[in-house]
């Protein structure tokens, strides 16, 4: 609660501290910054990952499914 409390002061300075901006230049970072964490990251991947990531979703429809221990052992050296 303590964590919800103290994000919450921190966008009301954020308003107040934006409220008074009178650069443009400001405010247009901040928006550029606001776009930027607006991206939907499936559009920032390439098209090999994103078939990856769908052949993937499709392998665990179909219950093609490896267990974490059998996965660790597949990528021990990896990890």
């Amino acid at each position: 609660m303590n964590i919800e409390l103290n994000i919450q002061n921190k966008k009301l300075e954020l308003i107040q501290w934006l409220s008074t901006i009178e650069d443009s230049t400001i405010i247009e970072k901040i928006m550029d910054l606001r776009r930027r964490e607006n991206k939907d990251w499936w559009n920032s991947i390439s098209e090999n990952e994103k078939n990856s990531v769908e052949q993937g979703l499709k392998d665990a429809e179909s219950g093609k499914l490896n267990s974490y221990s059998n996965a660790k052992k597949l990528y021990e050296k990896w990890l």
